[in-house]
């Protein structure tokens, strides 16, 4: 199965001041992050950003917001993005059949809302470069339960790629200076 920008739409989880700095390799998944939101705005791709308590664990760190036109989130206190009634009608809104899935923490809320997107019959991708968790083995372990479950592994750049298509794409040349 290929991702195709018009049957795609993308969940960012959770990436929020008090929660990624305590996240393993946390700079590099950040960095993986806005990229891969970049390059989704390119394909018109409609994506949506969840905060978890936002009392709490604060707002979405300043790079991922500033990397996205119009930001906005959708509040959850729900650890799956699905028992959100907002976040829900987004997915359902958007009509779209392939849902990547990207954020912290990934044995978290991560993959409760793979594990409901699957249950709702979404084709889901998980972006293995922008999740992260505390612990490095418990993201191991999460990305082997999602697979197994049916969601399909890839990274920012495979993704991209996968969305341009072609060098004569007309998002190639973008693409391929944001992933340099």
């Amino acid at each position: 199965m290929k991702l195709r920008a018009e049957e795609t739409a993308a969940l960012f989880i959770d990436f929020q001041e008090r929660l990624v700095p305590a996240i393993y390799l946390n700079e590099a998944i950040v960095e993986k992050t806005v990229i891969l939101a970049k390059g989704l705005q390119e394909f018109n791709v409609p994506m949506a950003f969840s905060q978890q308590y936002t009392k709490g664990l604060g707002e979405t760190v300043p790079s991922v917001k500033e990397a996205v036109a119009d930001f906005s989130y959708l509040e959850k206190t729900s650890f799956s993005c699905c028992d959100c009634d907002e976040i829900a009608a987004w997915v359902k809104q958007t009509g779209k059949k392939n849902i990547l899935v990207c954020g912290v923490e990934a044995h978290i809320c991560v993959m409760q809302t793979v594990l409901d997107l699957l249950d709702a019959g979404l084709n889901v991708f998980v972006v293995a470069d922008c999740i992260g968790s505390r612990k490095a083995y418990d993201k191991e372990i999460c990305l082997k339960r999602m697979e197994k479950e049916g969601a399909y592994l890839t990274t920012c750049e495979a993704a991209l790629f996968e969305l341009t298509g072609g060098a004569k794409s007309p998002q190639f040349k973008t693409i391929s200076k944001l992933v340099k």
